[in-house]
Parts: C-alpha cells; structure tokens; sequence
C-alpha cells in the first residue's frame, strides 16, 4: 500500500525549521552523502536538490542509504539512548534515597565517560530544560513532598541541598507559586516523557490514572497543564509511576499494531457533557472513523455539533481518548492539536496500512 507522504516543499520546510511535529511522518536522504535522517536532525541542513523523501526508515534502507549517527532515525524520538542512561540511574536512585542534593559537575560527569555538552543538549533537546534546572526541579519536588507531610521547612531545605532558607523560599515559590511554609497541593500529577514514534508525548498520572497524554510539542499544551493543575489543585512531579509504565507498554503495542482498545485507568475531570463526549470517542470502534455530527446523534445531542466539537478539542488524553478519529462532514481531516500528519498516520496504522514499529 501506498503511504500518503506531504508535499515535497513542505517537508523540506520541515526540514530546514527541524520541526518536531513530522517526526514519524517521514525521513529524508541525502543524496551525495548516502545517509538518511529524521526531520529534526541538527546536522547541517543539506540543498533540496540532494534531498530524497520516504516515509519510513525501512523504505530509505531498502534503497541504500545509511542510518545518521546523529540523529539515529531507526529509533523512536525521545528515546533513551545508552550512553545517557547510567547518569539517569544514578539521579533516579539519589531521589529515591531521600537525597536529592547530589550535585553533579561537568567534572564528575566527565569521570563517568560522558561528554557534559552531549548531556546540555539531550536535555535541552529532550526536556526542554537544562540539565542543572532539571536537577534543581527534582529537589524541589523532593522538598514539596516532604513538606506535605508536615516535615519542618527548615530541615526540608538543608536536606534539599539548599545552603540558605531565602534561596530556598525563592526556589520553591518560582516552582510552585507559594511559599513553602503555606504549601497546600492536594495531589500530585506524576509526569513523564515517552518516546513515540510520531514524536516524543508528555504523559501524567494521579493515583486514579491517566489525566494527560499530548504531544510534547502540542499547541496550546501549557494551557491544557495549567488548567490541569486548577482542576487538581495540583503540582506536578517528574518521575515514574505504575499507571504511566502501563501506558507506555500498552502504547508500544498500539504502534506495533496490536493493541486496538486501552485498559489503562483514566482520571478525567469535566463537565458532565465533557465526560459524556470523550466516553463517545473511547467507544468509536479502531479502524473506523466518525464526523463531529455523527458524534452528535450517538450521544443524542444532534444539535450540538459545535458544542461537541469543543469538547473533543478539550480532550487532555490522546490517543487512548481517540479524537483523531473524528473526521469533517465531508470526510476530510480537520484540527488535531498535534498535527494533522499526525492524525493521518494514525488513521492509517489503524487502517492497516502501516505499523510505526514492528513487534
């Protein structure tokens, strides 16, 4: 089967501005080079007269060309590449020992074999933030968690790593939005990044389940976060938790192919409404489509059209809340808050077209 590719100038487009939102859309090959990239590659961007286009890494290698060292686009974006890992290994087991204020220099990163610069930029890349911010936010998250549990601010912040209370409090309100002294969160929203292959996905959990699953370089996500964090009275936490471990197997398995309904809990705050449109969308059968007015007339609401159009524009949860299968009256595809090549790959995986990753 044919798999339906974007014009060629708006992949070179694409190319040139290292957009993030074609990652898993398609890779490029470079003809005097013989190597073959993902889209957001930091390599020098090559002429458009030497650039070749495919949509997936398996139809560039059939043709000759070799994976990019650079970007290894044979591997999901965000994934964790090897060389990284054992210093997440080591931040991961500080916070889980209740000491967080491991300080980490250029120096003794260099004593673990590992360039600091190639770790500056995956965090960046990856994250979003700097390496050292990231570290300053796990001690932060470590000191809100003790503070909610009414230990002493005081000993919080030495604990924490912080040689002074001021810079702690200063700290602590940057972060959170209040002084550590009247910290009153009710939950806690674990949070983590999941590689994709259409991207790398922001994820989060309550303790009930899943309340956010969106393309990290969705529009408009910080607002979605932040009326998370209003309806949760909430902070958000990096880290891991058996929810997002389930989801991240499950989705695996829905970009193998195999998995065609999520059995992850979900959390979903809203409007009743709300509530009775995204039951509407976990309800369309995989492999099928519906419009926004035949979404209407499942749920007995044929007037409500636009009403129904919000709500699914409202839904925190892609994917596993499927409303990337909804379609324009005519059939066409309409807004996906990530993408709209996004939507289409999705529709075809599901199709049978294609599978993003094979099992």
């Amino acid at each position: 089967m044919t798999i339906s590719l974007p014009q060629v100038k708006t992949m070179y487009r694409a190319v040139v501005n290292k957009d993030s939102r074609f990652e898993g859309i398609f890779v490029f090959a470079v003809k005097t080079t013989g190597i073959f990239c993902r889209p957001t590659c930091r390599a020098k961007t090559p002429k458009m007269v030497n650039v070749e286009y495919f949509a997936t890494a398996k139809q560039a290698v059939a043709q000759g060309f070799r994976p990019c060292k650079i970007c290894q686009p044979t591997k999901s974006a965000g994934e964790i590449p090897d060389w990284i890992k054992p210093l997440l290994e080591q931040i991961k087991l500080s916070t889980s020992t209740e000491q967080p204020n491991l300080r980490l220099t250029d120096e003794s990163i260099q004593k673990m074999g590992i360039d600091p610069a190639r770790v500056r930029r995956w965090f960046k890349q990856n994250y979003g933030v700097t390496f050292q911010c990231y570290l300053r936010e796990q001690r932060l998250d470590f000191a809100a968690q003790k503070i909610t549990n009414r230990a002493q601010v005081t000993s919080t912040a030495f604990e924490s790593g912080y040689e002074s209370l001021s810079g702690f409090h200063q700290a602590f309100k940057k972060q959170f939005g209040q002084s550590p002294g009247t910290n009153q969160f009710q939950h806690t929203i674990t949070i983590a990044y999941l590689p994709t292959p259409l991207g790398v996905m922001i994820a989060g959990t309550s303790e009930q389940g899943i309340c956010l699953l969106e393309f990290a370089d969705r529009i408009r996500l910080q607002i979605q976060i932040e009326r998370l964090a209003k309806l949760f009275k909430s902070r958000f936490v990096l880290g891991t938790h058996p929810f997002i471990e389930q989801l991240s197997t499950e989705l695996h398995q829905y970009f193998c192919g195999q998995q065609k309904r999520f059995s992850v809990p979900l959390d979903l705050p809203g409007t009743v409404f709300q509530r009775e449109v995204w039951q509407a969308l976990i309800d369309v059968p995989y492999g099928q489509s519906r419009s926004y007015q035949q979404q209407a007339a499942v749920i007995e609401r044929p007037k409500a059209v636009r009403a129904v159009a919000k709500a699914n524009a409202d839904n925190r949860i892609a994917i596993v809340i499927p409303c990337h299968r909804i379609l324009g009256k005519d059939g066409k595809l309409t807004g996906y808050a990530g993408g709209l090549w996004r939507k289409q790959r999705l529709l075809e995986l599901e199709a049978g077209k294609i599978k993003l990753i094979s099992s």
